[in-house]
């Protein structure tokens, strides 16, 4: 037998290829899988289906291309048929109340004048939150998902391909959760899930990858805050750093720290949003070196090392999913906060996006940013 021996996985099948060949590596690794998808949005579904029949013929299994992000109707049946080609019990877990935390947040985030990052929070609420307690009234030994991302050793890895590496948004993972996670593709490169996708004549082989946050139809944030929140998005002020008017917005939701375009003024050179006020709804533009730190601060700190590091110790961080990491410092300054100090002052880091610290491939922990330690030449942002 190999290294599964029997043990029973929870998967969450998102309807995508990464997933999909999770659920097919874990069974040729000798695992239990069940397979189950998260339903965000259905208003009418119990809490837990009985496993679906998984008897599908193949002839009527074709791959709906969605457009959406993680959770449509679509990404359900496209991952309801790649479980009855693997011949795996098939969930479907109702979590619309629970994912409403998710919405909630986002919008109060924006409201506040922050930046949210709903993924991340998803994957610490519902994936490896609300998920790892129906996995064990399940009696199963582990959660897995398709995250390009590794475990070893119960610590948490950068991905084998690095430009699809998802540590980032996995670091609020509880670290007593690693020894009961399973990361199956974090040692193949995205062409190679491909290629044994396509070996394995799954259907979703070919299928893109969700580019969109899911519950925000194309990529209209300022309609889903006026749904949740009327009258939240208010005209205000445009303005430079000594508090010239410059023009009118729409609602200072609609725009974030280092936003170029769209901003409605033009200046004769670049100009950047480089600061937001909630209170005062304006934004603030101004020049690339406005938008310089060289530090943050941070809280709701989430370790993966014990103990955290008291004093300033050498990593490298990231501020933002889709950016390099960069050289840093950085030291615990309370029970749950954390500062971080860069070897290079880094553009554009933002209040609500999480700053997440690694020490080589292993990520040693994070937290949201509530502070921008700017450079001594652009003042200080909120």
């Amino acid at each position: 037998m190999t290294r599964g021996n029997g043990k029973k996985v929870l998967l969450a099948m998102s309807g995508g290829v990464d997933s999909s060949v999770a659920a097919a590596l874990l069974l040729r690794q000798g695992y239990q899988v069940l397979g189950c998808f998260m339903r965000l949005g259905s208003e009418n579904e119990p809490e837990a289906l009985e496993p679906q029949p998984c008897s599908v013929p193949r002839s009527t299994i074709k791959n709906q291309k969605s457009k959406m992000g993680c959770c449509s109707v679509n990404d359900a049946a496209d991952a309801r048929m790649v479980a009855a080609m693997l011949d795996i019990p098939f969930y479907v877990l109702n979590f619309k109340k629970d994912f409403g935390r998710v919405i909630d947040y986002f919008v109060d985030e924006y409201n506040a004048g922050r930046t949210p990052n709903p993924c991340i929070r998803c994957n610490d609420w519902l994936k490896f939150g609300r998920l790892h307690h129906y996995a064990h009234s399940l009696d199963c030994d582990f959660v897995a998902t398709g995250h390009h991302a590794r475990i070893h050793a119960d610590q948490l890895l950068r991905a084998l391909d690095p430009h699809k590496d998802q540590s980032y948004v996995l670091f609020g993972t509880p670290r007593d959760q690693l020894a009961h996670m399973l990361l199956p593709i974090g040692e193949l490169h995205k062409a190679d899930v491909r290629h044994l996708a396509a070996e394995l004549n799954l259907p979703v082989h070919d299928k893109p990858d969700s580019q969109e946050i899911c519950f925000v139809h194309d990529n209209d944030y300022a309609a889903l805050l006026r749904r949740r929140a009327p009258g939240s998005l208010a005209e205000g002020d445009i303005v430079d750093r000594e508090g010239n008017v410059l023009g009118r917005h729409g609602g200072q939701q609609q725009f974030t720290i280092g936003q170029r375009r769209g901003v409605g003024v033009a200046m004769g050179y670049p100009i950047y949003v480089v600061d937001k006020d909630p209170q005062k709804n304006t934004i603030t533009l101004g020049p690339r070196q406005d938008l310089m730190s060289d530090g943050c601060s941070a809280d709701q700190t989430n370790w993966l090392i014990d103990p955290p590091p008291t004093d300033w110790t050498a990593c490298t961080v990231k501020v933002r999913y889709n950016c390099q990491p960069a050289p840093a410092q950085v030291r615990v300054t309370g029970d749950d906060s954390l500062e971080v100090r860069f070897d290079q002052p880094i553009s554009a880091v933002t209040a609500g996006q999480a700053v997440v610290c690694y020490d080589g491939d292993r990520v040693l922990g994070g937290g949201w940013i509530h502070q921008a330690h700017r450079t001594p030449e652009g003042g200080s942002l909120q």
